[in-house]
């Protein structure tokens, strides 16, 4: 069994409304400090062993469903279910 970890974010070039008001908020906090702030998706799947390829499936999950590729990255790590 293999443990998928994805990171799915905004691309550079949209803008990120959300991420702009949690940094509007930490500012008026007193957390000065914070330049900027992006908003993203974390996931985490759990795929059975399987003939297919690993790589090639959850490419074809994100780019199907869980990613918006107009306006979103993505990325993902795999390792091994404990």
């Amino acid at each position: 069994m293999k443990k998928v970890k994805i990171y799915v974010t905004l691309r550079e070039s949209v803008l990120d409304p959300q991420g702009s008001a949690v940094k509007g908020s930490l500012v008026n906090m007193g957390y000065k400090e914070v330049e900027d702030v992006r908003i993203g998706k974390y996931l985490e799947l759990l795929i059975s062993d399987t003939d297919r390829d690993i790589d090639t499936l959850v490419k074809e999950m994100c780019e199907k469903l869980l990613a918006n590729t107009v306006i979103e990255d993505y990325r993902f790590e795999i390792e091994e279910a404990h």
